[in-house]
């Protein structure tokens, strides 16, 4: 066989090709399908024939050492393929062994075994293709062969000698089985007491109707919203583990990467009038099934599962389970609005969603949470930018008051409430009670968290303010992964938020808003090139080439004034096509340095009402104005701290 070619089992790789091919036990030759990464990694470790390939081999030979990618996502991502092709079990590996710490390396021989293999290598307990599975004493059994029917014979005519051992294997096979029993009951229980954090992978739709994803994604984030009440677990939000949605990974493999020791999964089908969940639960570091259920109910008590369930892995992982909260009916076609409007907003489209919360609450008017999810739909387009305040504070505050007011032990509702407060009423001491509330009610609730940072950030309290951020990215840690650079721009921390946030440009590099405030950290650092740069990219990853290119042409014609011209341009072609708040274009002009503009058009969002103007404080780009008069009766109005 060629050096371009490698025999391995069953399978053939053809290098100059690039084709992967498996013998079937039908003796019929099927290609198997591998991307070009993966492919390369294979061809990698065959070549090594057996020795460790380091991950930074790996990324030198599959990327090259200047190319900026997230590398380590890219390899885990190729290992998974190459192990999905091969049929491979990670944990128990025929091919691919992980080397821990330095890399990974080929277990198996390639291009066929040697002329006079007497037994199977240790590191590949199956046998290969084109060997005979070996019996005790170097013996070969093949299928149908003349010498298995031999061997068969002599076993099963035993010597009185052979009875004897024979019997003591027995003996000895019967021990180890109820040692093997014992012991993996001794280990369920231990594996069950060590799990401290939890992630929910979201539940299968497995209703055969993909218009039911909304049902299966909402009642994963019940699940996820009733296991958080329990303290004595770290449960991981749901944002977040909704990046693992329909992929398939090794279970150890999401644990490391969210931080968990338990891994709870399952499916969800919904017929007219029933409910069937099953779901087990995993101690991560074993890949081990610690506990699973299946849970059939009318769709008129769906609703109460994700409690009954949350309260059963408390039990199974012997944590304390908190009393379970009275069960407040829902009515179904209620439940399934809500699940609907939910799943619309985490799409990021407000304004959609609006219709299935108010159709929640016209169904049942006593329904909190599809009155929290109203008010936060109501809140969230002014402060995205999308419409005016006053267009939409009213409603937002009349919807989060009357969640409140149904169920004050709604963590979500008392969210809603202090964004409220913060963004519309201006009114950080009842802002923080909210958020405390929120807090104290789910300390693993990842909102109030965020909330809470915002109003220490705004009331000067720096220290606090970063350890609320970091508990935030804790619990939520692929949402916003420029929060917690934001809050050190906020605080003029600007090293730090370079740090922080270039650390999170090369694990995300595809995140747009990292990439644009990162440049706006560099400008204020006078660092004019790097700023422009990260624009640049900005730009380009949200699918304006055409504006990258404008911003570059600018730059290299007249420098720092030609991009800050640029930005105004911009802004200003966009408010004549649609709205654009007041703030935005008084940031834009700031950063041109036009104090009369900038001042004027922060009078525009006062009354307007802007509800980024809650911020006005701790944005470094308004600093020039400080001393003006016309700022500091601007501050005053707004009822907001001095910055020290």
């Amino acid at each position: 066989m060629s050096e371009s070619q490698y025999k391995f089992a069953e399978f053939q790789l053809d290098c100059a090709n690039f084709e992967l091919r498996r013998q079937t036990r039908a003796q019929k030759s099927e290609r198997i399908s591998l991307e070009r990464i993966p492919m390369e990694l294979l061809i990698l470790l065959l070549e090594r024939q057996g020795s460790v390939v380091t991950r930074q081999e790996i990324v030198d030979r599959l990327w090259g050492k200047d190319v900026f990618v997230d590398t380590e996502h890219g390899i885990n991502t190729a290992i998974r393929k190459v192990r999905q092709a091969l049929k491979d079990d990670p944990d128990n590996p025929r091919f691919v062994r992980t080397v821990s710490g330095k890399g990974y390396r080929f277990v198996t021989e390639k291009n066929g075994p040697p002329p006079h293999a007497t037994a199977v290598p240790p590191e590949a307990p199956q046998p290969m293709w084109g060997q005979s599975p070996r019996l005790p004493g170097g013996a070969a059994l093949s299928r149908g062969s003349p010498d298995a029917r031999d061997v068969a014979t002599v076993e099963i005519t035993p010597s009185p000698t052979k009875r004897a051992i024979a019997a003591v294997a027995l003996c000895l096979i019967t021990a180890a089985g109820l040692i093997f029993i014992l012991r993996g009951r001794i280990f369920r229980t231990n594996q069950a007491a060590q799990i401290h954090s939890i992630a929910v992978i979201p539940l299968a739709n497995l209703s055969g109707d993909p218009a039911q994803e909304y049902f299966a994604d909402g009642m994963t984030d019940e699940l996820i919203t009733a296991l958080a009440k329990n303290r004595s677990l770290r449960i991981v939000s749901r944002t977040s583990a909704m990046r693992y949605k329909g992929v398939s990974r090794p279970v150890r493999d999401i644990a490391r990467e969210l931080g968990v020791d338990g891994i709870l999964e399952g499916s969800i089908a919904r017929s007219t009038n029933r409910v069937h969940m099953t779901v087990q639960l995993i101690y991560a570091p074993t890949d081990s099934h610690v506990w699973a259920e299946s849970y059939e109910r009318d769709l008129n008590q769906a609703y109460s599962l994700p409690e009954e369930l949350s309260q059963t892995v408390a039990k199974e992982v012997k944590v304390a389970t908190s009393p379970a909260p009275t069960q407040r009916y829902i009515n179904p076609e209620a439940h399934d609005a809500y699940l609907r409007g939910r799943y619309i907003w985490s799409g990021q489209n407000d304004q959609d969603s609006l219709s299935y919360f108010e159709k929640a609450i016209a169904l049942q008017p006593d329904y909190a949470l599809a009155w929290s999810g109203l008010g936060d739909a109501y809140g969230i387009r002014a402060i995205d930018g999308f419409a005016p305040a006053k267009e939409v504070m009213a409603q937002n505050e009349a919807a989060a008051r009357k969640a409140v007011q149904l169920d004050d032990s709604l963590p979500a509702a008392h969210v809603s409430l202090a964004a409220w407060y913060f963004f519309y009423g201006w009114d950080l001491r009842h802002a923080l009670a909210e958020a405390d509330r929120a807090v104290t009610l789910d300390p693993n609730y990842a909102d109030g968290h965020v909330i809470r940072e915002h109003v220490l950030t705004v009331m000067n309290q720096a220290d606090e303010s970063i350890r609320e951020q970091k508990k935030y990215m804790e619990l939520e840690p692929f949402v916003r992964p420029w929060a917690l650079g934001y809050a050190y721009f906020h605080l003029r921390q600007f090293d730090n938020a370079i740090a922080e946030l270039r650390m999170r440009a090369q694990a995300r590099p595809t995140d747009v808003f990292t990439r644009f405030l990162l440049s706006n950290c560099y400008w204020l650092k006078g660092m004019w090139k790097e700023s422009e740069q990260e624009l640049e990219q900005g730009l380009k990853l949200s699918g304006s080439p055409e504006k990258a290119a404008a911003v570059h042409r600018a730059f290299e014609l007249d420098g720092e004034e030609g991009a800050e011209r640029w930005g105004v341009d911009d802004i200003q072609a966009r408010a004549r096509k649609g709205y654009v708040s007041p703030f935005d274009i008084a940031s834009a002009y700031a950063f041109l340095g036009d104090k009369e503009q900038t001042l004027k058009f922060l009078e525009d969002a006062y009354r307007e009402h802007s509800p980024d103007l809650i911020f006005l404080q701790n944005e470094p780009n308004f600093d020039d104005l400080h001393s003006d008069p016309r700022y500091q009766a601007l501050v005053k109005k707004i009822g907001l701290p001095l910055v020290p």
